[in-house]
């Protein structure tokens, strides 16, 4: 238990005070922010033709922090209660780990091959994703970090954040933070450095997910890529950033299932019809 603080909660603590100081200066410092989104706008604009937002939609961003700092404090307090509650299931877990696995054979209502054929694709799942997903996050940031510091963008930890929690959301994944890093590179005129953020962030970055994922998948348990993208969307719909581990843990217990369906049911149908 000590060392799944360590490993888990402690950094992913770091990360959200990180993310979290910068919000307070957020609502804090709000009118400039709207101003210095104004004068984005438009040199934005004077440079390429278009405006990202008009000042009518700039405005409305004051309204939408605020409404959505009760959203995040609730989000919190429910993570906490959430990790709290799962601290309190694996302290039993870890004590009768042995007596709940010999309880679980005897009254599971299944041959013992579907039984385990069940958990090894459990621990396979959740060795794959409470391993891979937050594993393949990091290993992005660190990439993006380097090239932050590298290309010299300002306030480089805290993209470091960013691009950890944004690595974890599938399809667009890290793109949602080097991308408007290249956008203010060139609204402020620097060009050179926003098209070597864009190649970097495409060429290195994404390619980091793509190589570490499908190396990982293999090493973990060689879990089909789709799987874990669908669980994770699915996931984080119905239980929000828990999903992340939940989400692609179900979706493959399901398939499994229907292995477990047919070998209980259909395979005894085949075999009677081969005996008649």
């Amino acid at each position: 238990m000590i060392l799944s603080f360590l490993v888990i909660l402690l950094p992913v603590g770091i990360l959200a005070n990180l993310l979290t100081s910068k919000i307070i200066y957020a609502v804090e410092h709000s009118s400039q922010i709207l101003d210095s989104l104004k004068k984005f706008s438009e040199q934005m604009k004077q440079r390429f033709g278009f405006a990202i937002a008009d000042d009518t939609t700039i405005n409305e961003v004051g309204p939408f922090i605020r409404r959505i700092i009760p959203q995040i404090l609730n989000i919190t307090l429910n993570t906490i209660s959430i990790i709290g509650v799962l601290y309190f299931v694996l302290y039993f877990m870890l004590i009768y780990s042995r007596t709940m696995e010999d309880k679980l054979y005897e009254y599971i209502p299944l041959k013992d091959s579907n039984v385990d054929l069940i958990a090894n694709d459990i621990d396979t799942t959740v060795t794959a994703s409470v391993i891979g997903i937050p594993l393949i996050a990091l290993i992005q940031g660190v990439v993006g970090l380097i090239g932050y510091l590298f290309i010299g963008v300002s306030d480089p930890f805290l993209w470091f954040a960013i691009t950890c929690i944004t690595a974890m959301i599938p399809v667009v994944g890290a793109a949602l933070a080097y991308v408007p890093l290249a956008i203010i590179f060139f609204a402020a005129g620097k060009n050179v450095q926003g098209i070597i953020m864009l190649a970097y962030g495409f060429g290195v970055i994404g390619l980091v997910d793509n190589l570490f994922r499908f190396i990982l998948n293999k090493r973990l348990g060689n879990i089909h890529p789709l799987i874990t993208v669908f669980g994770v969307i699915a996931g984080i719909s119905m239980f929000g950033f828990i999903g992340l581990i939940f989400g692609p843990m179900l979706l493959s217990l399901f398939i499994v299932l229907l292995k477990v369906y047919s070998n209980e049911f259909f395979m005894k149908k085949r075999e009677s019809k081969r005996a008649k």
